[in-house]
């Protein structure tokens, strides 16, 4: 929840009145009856209001009792009635009255009965009245004077005449909705909401879902995770707009109520305030629905129901829109968003988290009391907030539990934190997940555990991006989960349902203590490790259900595995096959790169639900298994099994495969001759150096997209590919030595990616009537011509007009690379073959056509909206030969990274990546593939930023790592590398200083002289790009 972030003043004057209203009036005139009413409904509005005690009415002296009371009220109500001046009493009060508000302007009068004019001016009963009082105090009594002056100013004021209203009850209706305006203000129970950390906004929002002026019937749903703030969103709300209604109702924590009460105490809530009576009798729900819907049925009802977290609560309590006036409004806070669906309510309002600089705020006011940190604290302070994850009940827990403490506490409680949640927060969350169904439970925990379905996405407990649609848990949420785990058994980790954490795994497994309890195992390590294990612990996990090992040797392999297996994945497994006796049925995964098999099994296993094997880079496997037995397959990879030989013919069985994977099987000599699979997607054979024929494509196959078949021992291409040029998007026939053209009867427009192959110098070079083309392949996004053997103007120059073009290669061919003028691309070019004359021109030219593109880009998308959100506008990749860094990187070093291996990346290249480092959380800022070099390099990245506002981080650091795939005999480092923050703003002077740079004669300003004008329009951002810089070469 958005916590208030400031102290409330004692002394505050929205907080010092003991009373809303004061009312002063002529007892024998108004006392039972009109008085009576106005003060019964200013009562049953909310509004506190102090009348005199009949009592007290004695004498001649007011009595110090009501003296205090005018003092400590809001506003006065004035009710001049025709015997009003005959009392010394009331002309006292009207006195202290007129003192004390006077100048405040808070003095409201009603002439009941009487003529204003006969008031101002003493005229009929007044003047009666005051001769009385000249004869008893003397003509000439200052006191007398005093009363006068008080009648005439009070009745100057603007108030009501009761003779203008046919009813009093129409009169007194007014009265109230007229006060309960005026007090409203005054009656916050958090202050203004500018004192609410981020809820402005969301005011906004709640606002437009409210529509105030439409007169109808609204449910406005309020959901989120526990702690996000929507208890107190929905009290801002039912505070700003509750005078417009004729009847208010804040129905607190409907879950616990319904829980500990019963539904029929909370109905009697809503009864209770809607008739103003205590203790409405009501015998059942049914009974209770019944009085709900006669007595709100001509009411405009604020109804405001919290926490709400089953479907019956609202069908007994509010019901159908019928059951309310027009122009009522519920709202309803729910961690649940099932709720609102069932019950028929309208875009639901999702309550997010509190962006880094709120969160920001918010703590450094619990923590600091003002709203930046302690210079000494800064650090300490980011990392309390990205560990909250803008969720405001941490960031006020944390934060109010470190105030005034010292910087070694701050350490020992974030050490405390990652060991064993806040107490506070873990109970709070815990409610949604107590609320789960136990499948949903173990759902969530296998989630929550091993680090990432639609029922916890509506239960609050996790999102789906809607970017790439991953899944999202919070951490805290994440955090509680695993503690629910370790709460199963917390001396013993094998007792537990879910093993996670390296050290409890090796624990399990070196003392043998695993139990039938433990359903899933999921260990990543991100650098291979070396282990020796007693794996007959599997022998005791008889329903272990997903075992998933990456990056571990274990010397031995496994004798046994759990038949009850779903899922098995596991990195450099060590055995060369699989048990003898292991019979998965329930298997749907097989994974074992970088194993050690040389076979999975022999003979026929039936494993009817697998869905997919993947055994890549398993460098001693021979033969692929019998499929006879797996028919629902749809998934094959076998990528870089370079001793695979044998492909068992029952490979034509699999009629249901989706992905052919082979790439890189280097002594696979012969294929099926035919293949004939309805649901084929993606065939690659790329890189199978000693195959010859490629099979031919029969049958209905008209999902195959993607065809990858280069392999220098292919000379021919099959001739059914043109039956599959409908559907293909992607097509690499790269080092096939093409001796013929092709091309005419399978290539077609729909193309966005295409690689071409060795080509004999020949004359015509059986590519130009290809390229002459390329203008109306308007989808294509990749073209890679490498070793084409083209020339110096084969290339057209129209090339730039391929407007999705992303990626080209042109390495190995005999010419110098002209500037491609691309119109909006992001374009990646390699030319491995030369160093280029014209290599800063082209650098800068590119960059500065990507900086056009991003300003113009951001100025139409401000034009079109009010706030900017992230860009679709793709990073530029750049590798071309030399060693000079621009000296507009004003960030530059000269690192010492050594390379890393990792087993996913291809063996024919390595990988630059930059990693953003910033108070213990890195993120993989972007990277660059590199294939084998010779000389130096340079490779420019310009990434997009992450992050709404990268300026609101303190400090930011940039590592620079080479990885590479394991065994792979390229070395490459990073000889220098820069960076270059560029941010909206300095766009301008960036394009000078290219522009200025000898080795460039290309004015961008010149090629568009409007751009300029455009930047200046846009509103400057703070949200950017950063150029990363690296010069690269091999060891």
């Amino acid at each position: 929840m958005a916590l208030s972030a400031q102290v409330r003043a004692s002394g505050g004057s929205a907080f010092r009145w003991k009373y809303d209203v004061f009312l002063s009036f002529r007892g024998e005139d108004t006392r039972k009856g009109f008085t009576d009413h106005l003060y019964d409904k200013l009562q049953w509005r909310g509004i506190k209001t102090f009348r005199d005690d009949p009592q007290l009415e004695r004498g001649t002296a007011i009595s110090p009792e009501l003296l205090t009371a005018i003092e400590q009220s809001r506003f006065a109500i004035v009710v001049l009635s025709p015997n009003y001046a005959s009392s010394t009493w009331c002309l006292l009060e009207l006195s202290k009255i007129l003192e004390c508000m006077e100048e405040r302007g808070t003095i409201l009068p009603i002439f009941y009965e009487v003529d204003p004019s006969h008031v101002r001016h003493q005229r009929g009963s007044f003047a009666e009245a005051f001769q009385e009082h000249e004869e008893k105090f003397g003509e000439d009594n200052k006191e007398v004077e005093g009363w006068r002056d008080a009648l005439t100013k009070v009745a100057s004021l603007a108030g009501w005449t009761s003779e203008s209203y046919r009813y009093e009850t129409q009169l007194i209706r007014e009265i109230v909705q007229e006060l309960w305006s005026k007090v409203h203000t005054s009656l916050t129970v958090f202050g203004s909401s500018d004192k609410l950390v981020g809820m402005d906004t969301k005011l906004e929002e709640i606002d437009v879902l409210l529509d105030k002026e439409a007169n109808d019937v609204r449910f406005i749903g309020i959901w989120g995770m526990g702690g996000i703030g929507k208890t107190i969103l929905a009290r801002l709300v039912y505070e700003k707009i509750s005078h417009q209604f004729d009847v208010c109702i804040f129905l607190d924590d409907v879950r616990k109520a319904s829980t500990d009460h019963g539904l029929v105490y909370l109905q009697k809530q809503i009864l209770s305030q809607l008739l103003k009576e205590e203790n409405v009798p009501v015998w059942n729900v049914n009974g209770g629905i019944t009085m709900i819907k006669r007595c709100a049925c001509n009411k405009a009802v604020l109804l405001v129901l919290d926490n709400v977290d089953q479907s019956e609560q609202l069908e007994n309590l509010v019901g159908e829109k019928d059951w309310f006036g027009l122009r009522s409004r519920i709202i309803i806070t729910t961690r649940n968003q099932s709720v609102l669906v069932t019950h028929g309510v309208e875009k639901p309002y999702e309550l997010k988290g509190l962006n880094k600089d709120e969160a920001l705020r918010l703590f450094s006011w619990e923590a600091f009391k003002k709203y930046e940190p302690e210079e000494d604290y800064a650090g300490h302070t980011m990392t309390f907030v990205l560990y909250a994850g803008g969720l405001p009940l941490a960031l006020k827990t944390l934060g109010s539990f470190l105030y005034k403490r010292s910087l070694h506490s701050w350490s020992s409680a974030l050490a405390k934190l990652q060991n064993t949640p806040d107490k506070t927060v873990f109970d709070l969350l815990r409610v949604s997940y107590d609320g789960l169904d136990e499948m949903e439970k173990k759902i969530f925990l296998d989630i929550a555990c091993f680090s990432s379905q639609y029922v916890l996405v509506e239960k609050s407990l996790l999102t789906i991006s809607s970017f790439d649609n991953q899944i999202i848990i919070h951490d805290l949420i994440r955090e509680m989960g695993c503690e629910i785990v370790r709460q199963e058994s917390y001396e013993e980790p094998g007792g537990r349902s879910l093993l996670w954490l390296r050290n409890d795994i090796f624990h399990v497994f070196a003392k043998n203590t695993g139990t039938e309890v433990t359903e899933g195992i999921f260990l990543h390590l991100h650098k291979l490790e070396e282990a020796d294990w007693n794996l007959q612990a599997f022998s005791k996990m008889c329903k272990l259900k997903l075992l998933y090992i990456h990056n571990l040797r274990l010397s031995l392999g496994p004798k046994f595995l759990p038949d009850a297996l779903r899922i098995l994945k596991w990195s450099w497994y060590p055995s060369k096959s699989l048990p003898p006796g292991f019979q998965p049925d329930d298997l749907t995964i097989l994974s074992l790169v970088h194993s050690n098999i040389t076979h999975l099994w022999n003979g026929i296993k039936y494993l009817g639900k697998l869905k997919s094997i993947d055994l890549s880079y398993s460098i001693n496997l021979t033969r692929t298994p019998d499929f006879t037995g797996i028919p629902n397959l749809e998934k094959l990879v076998l990528e870089g099994c370079t001793s695979l030989v044998k492909i068992h013919p029952s490979i034509a069985l699999l009629k249901r495969l989706k992905i052919w994977n082979f790439r890189n099987c280097k002594s696979i000599k012969s294929l099926p001759s035919e293949v004939n699979m309805e649901f084929l997607e993606t065939f690659d054979i790329s890189g199978c150096s000693k195959l010859k024929i490629i099979p031919e494509f029969v049958g209905q196959m008209k999902r195959l997209s993607k065809l990858y078949l280069g392999g220098p021992a292919v000379e021919k291409l099959p001739s059914s590919i043109e039956h599959l040029s409908e559907s293909l998007v992607e097509l690499d026939l790269s080092g096939i030595v093409i001796r013929e053209q092709p091309y005419s009867r399978f290539l077609k427009q729909n193309l966005i990616a295409s690689s071409f192959g060795l080509f004999p110098r020949k004359s015509p070079h059986p590519l130009i009537p290809l390229l002459a083309s390329l203008k109306h392949f308007s989808s294509l996004k990749e073209l890679k011509l490498n070793d084409c053997n083209l020339c110096e103007g084969e290339i057209p120059n129209d090339i730039g007009s391929l407007s999705s073009l992303r990626w080209l290669e042109l390495g190995g061919n005999n010419f110098a690379l002209t500037i491609a003028r691309t119109s909006r691309s992001a374009t990646f070019v390699r030319n491995n073959n030369q160093i280029l004359a014209q290599l800063r021109q082209l650098l800068e030219y590119v960059l500065k056509r990507w900086i056009e593109f991003e300003v113009l880009s951001r100025c139409d998308m401000m034009v079109r909206m009010q706030e900017t959100h992230r860009r679709t506008l793709q990073p530029l990749e750049f590798v071309i030969p030399g060693s000079e860094i621009p000296e507009w990187f004003n960030n530059q070093n000269n690192p010492s990274a050594v390379p890393e291996e990792d087993p996913r990346l291809d063996p024919d290249s390595c990988e630059i990546q930059c990693i953003w480092n910033n108070y213990d959380i890195d993120i993989d800022f972007g990277g660059i593939s590199v294939k084998q070099i010779v000389s130096d390099h340079l490779c420019l990245l310009v990434l997009l930023s992450p992050f709404q506002k990268p300026e609101n981080y303190l400090e930011v650091n940039f590592v620079f790592t080479v990885r590479r795939a394991v065994g792979s005999n390229i070395s490459m480092k990073v000889k220098k590398c820069g960076v270059r923050a560029l941010y909206e703003h300095d766009t301008e002077e960036l394009i000078s200083k290219m522009n200025q740079s000898k080795s460039s004669n290309i004015s961008l300003y010149e090629e568009v002289p409007w751009l300029k004008a455009k930047q200046e329009a846009a509103t400057s951002g703070s949200g950017g790009s950063d150029d990363e810089y690296y010069s690269a070469a091999e060891e």
